[in-house]
């Protein structure tokens, strides 16, 4: 990254190389916080009071209080945005319990305050040879906890199963539990069959991906047929098409699963076509602050 990359930190705006939190603060000790990531198309950030309606959902159900109304999240986030030389950018908002004097598991009192930080990064389009290939995933039992609804910076378990993914050259990791998919390890994860579109349901075993309701969206908008409902293991792996999903991923078709192809082995019609619509919607939504 070659222009330099400026951060906010608890009220500042500052180079990115100078930003400075406290190693006693309990993001840093005990994975104790919250966070977002926001793609920002032509300067304006995409669902902007969706991603901040998340976060304030997670602080909530982690006890933190909210340091930001909604507008003044949006105003950092828009100062942020215009501070740094990147059109497209991927702004990540980071909230923590803050930082303590000493180390206690037990949360400590009103006096501390919780920790700001945001950062942002060039949002590069996806990779074209990865669109007309497709990718190659690996599959796994999802061990991670039962609030996987809440977008907390504690990622160890999807550190792990991500790099079970690129310790087999694969692109995402598949995960299952109990015989049914939950989602991939940084990707909402979609299932073609017989011409119909499956997700499953958003619960607190999966995080509710913004992509996931474009993705819905749009199959809603040019009538594909759909379902959004439990899918069985061995549906994903008899599936015509699989996709992974996320707001630096877009949709990016699963060409492979466990080294067998998927379908044909190549992106798949419905896939072509949710590209497609996705890209329209990009031009004409993402890229005029919609």
């Amino acid at each position: 990254m070659s222009a330099i990359s400026i951060a906010f930190v608890n009220g500042a705006y500052l180079p990115l190389a100078e930003a400075r939190v406290s190693p006693m603060d309990r993001g840093f000790l005990f994975g104790d916080g919250a966070y977002e990531v926001i793609p920002v198309y032509s300067r304006r950030p995409f669902r902007i009071d969706e991603h901040i309606a998340r976060l304030a959902a997670t602080l909530a159900a982690m006890r933190i209080d909210n340091p930001h109304p909604a507008a003044e999240w949006k105003a950092i986030v828009a100062e942020l945005v215009a501070r740094n030389p990147w059109e497209d950018q991927s702004v990540y908002l980071q909230v923590t319990r803050g930082a303590d004097a000493k180390r206690n598991h037990a949360f400590p009192g009103p006096e501390v305050k919780p920790t700001v930080f945001l950062m942002s990064e060039p949002l590069p389009a996806p990779d074209a040879d990865q669109l007309a290939r497709g990718v190659a995933a690996v599959s796994a039992a999802d061990i991670r906890w039962l609030r996987c609804d809440l977008k907390t910076v504690s990622m160890l378990a999807n550190c792990l199963l991500r790099q079970h993914a690129i310790d087999h050259g694969c692109a995402e990791t598949v995960l299952f539990r109990d015989g049914f998919l939950t989602e991939g390890a940084a990707s909402s994860i979609f299932v073609v069959r017989d011409g119909v579109l499956r997700v499953p349901p958003k619960s607190h075993l999966m995080l509710p991906g913004i992509t996931y309701d474009v993705v819905l969206e749009l199959a809603r908008a040019h009538g594909l047929r759909h379902a959004v409902g439990e899918v069985l293991e061995a549906e994903v792996r008899a599936a015509d098409e699989l996709w992974m999903a996320s707001s630096t991923k877009e949709v990016l078709p699963i060409t492979t699963l466990d080294g067998r192809p998927v379908g044909s082995g190549s992106p798949g019609p419905m896939a072509r076509q949710m590209h497609g619509w996705y890209q329209d919607f990009k031009r004409t939504v993402m890229r005029n602050g919609g």
